[in-house]
């Protein structure tokens, strides 16, 4: 998994902009999570390479997630289902990710209405979707965690920009162990990352066109309207084994 220099850790209540990329990175790397099953992890963990099984799909949309608290989630520390019971840390490139970033289209956006109604829904290649933080004890935060769908070609994009694969499973159970001993919350976020359990996230910035392009600065406005998107449910994907067809 990625280091990040020492700094101070900040509890997931402490206030964040409403959409904001939180992430473990270095200055080369930023870390997103996706679970699998175990002969698709197992192989790429071998191999070093995410789509060495052949029961990887390169044509369907896959998910990432660079909140590791949203992938523990998502998966239910890798206890939900044999679909996602290997969590796998991918060290993706950083110019990768802001690639994939580029040709993005908001989900619950009106250039996703639009690409729907044009009958071009299906064929949008990299969607994002703003859904509720979690703490690592799954609390519902007030900001939003971004998830990234990658489809049709740049499923290769993605695949060829990871330098890494870690399987990190018995980390997310380690901590679900210890946070499930620890009935009185005594345990801080500061501990947990001593630990090990749990990575340092920090923002990872991005130029102005692309906030506009993932909707970063209009998100207030969406909070004062009292728009709730949770699309996560909503997840057609084979390649992300938390989805439900």
């Amino acid at each position: 998994m990625t280091t990040t220099p020492p700094q101070e850790i900040m509890e997931p209540s402490t206030k964040a902009a409403y959409r904001q990329i939180r992430a473990n990175y270095n200055d080369e790397t930023i870390t997103v999570y996706q679970a699998y099953s175990e002969g698709i992890a197992t192989a790429a963990v071998k191999h070093q390479k995410l789509n060495a099984s052949p029961a990887f799909s390169m044509t369907r949309m896959t998910w990432i997630k660079p909140s590791w608290a949203w992938m523990l989630y998502r998966s239910g520390y890798s206890y939900k289902d044999n679909r996602q019971a290997h969590i796998l840390a991918l060290e993706l490139k950083h110019e990768t990710f802001k690639n994939l970033l580029r040709k993005a289209v908001l989900s619950h956006g009106p250039e996703m209405e639009q690409a729907k109604e044009e009958g071009r829904g299906k064929g949008v290649s990299v969607r994002v979707q703003w859904d509720p933080e979690r703490d690592v004890r799954m609390n519902k935060l007030e900001y939003r965690s971004i998830q990234i769908g990658v489809s049709g070609a740049l499923v290769k994009e993605f695949v060829d920009g990871i330098v890494g694969v870690e399987d990190v499973t018995e980390r997310a159970r380690e901590l679900k162990k210890v946070l499930d001993e620890d009935g009185e919350g005594n345990i801080g976020l500061q501990e947990l990352v001593t630990r090990g359990l749990v990575p340092v996230e920090r923002e990872f910035e991005l130029d102005e066109k692309l906030r506009e392009v993932l909707g970063m600065n209009f998100a207030g406005a969406e909070k004062r309207a009292g728009a709730s998107h949770s699309g996560a449910e909503g997840y057609n994907n084979s390649n992300d084994p938390a989805s439900k067809t």
